[in-house]
């Protein structure tokens, strides 16, 4: 099987929606842009080396999810604004990986409508 090469400005995209991707896999985003998964691992490990950043981010004392009972209104009002914040933040998420995606599909049609030669 043949090696491909891919742009840089693909594989930047790529790792930009792996990252802005909450909970996502490299196997999954691999699978959904058609590379394999060692590629897209060592793209994103290159960088975030050239940020500077960890290779992995350790989990932090917040990421526990600590769950706890309200005892007053105010305390149940506190969470759920904590719950909304947090679906607006899953949400936009979603919608930067979706307008990622739609570029890069966008970026491929162009690229592959110039290499057809009828």
């Amino acid at each position: 099987m043949a090696l491909k090469d891919y742009l840089e400005e693909f594989k930047a995209d790529a790792v930009a929606l792996y990252e802005s991707t909450p909970g996502a896999t490299c196997k999954g985003i691999a699978a959904d842009l058609g590379v394999s998964r060692g590629g897209l691992r060592a793209w994103v490990l290159l960088a975030r080396a050239r940020r500077g950043e960890e290779p992995v981010r350790p989990p932090t004392s917040s990421d526990s999810g600590r769950a706890r009972q309200p005892s007053r209104a105010s305390d149940e009002i506190a969470e759920r604004i904590a719950q909304l914040e947090e679906r607006v933040r899953e949400l936009e998420a979603s919608e930067k990986k979706l307008t990622t995606e739609r570029d890069i599909l966008r970026k491929a049609a162009k690229y592959f409508a110039g290499e057809t030669h009828w």
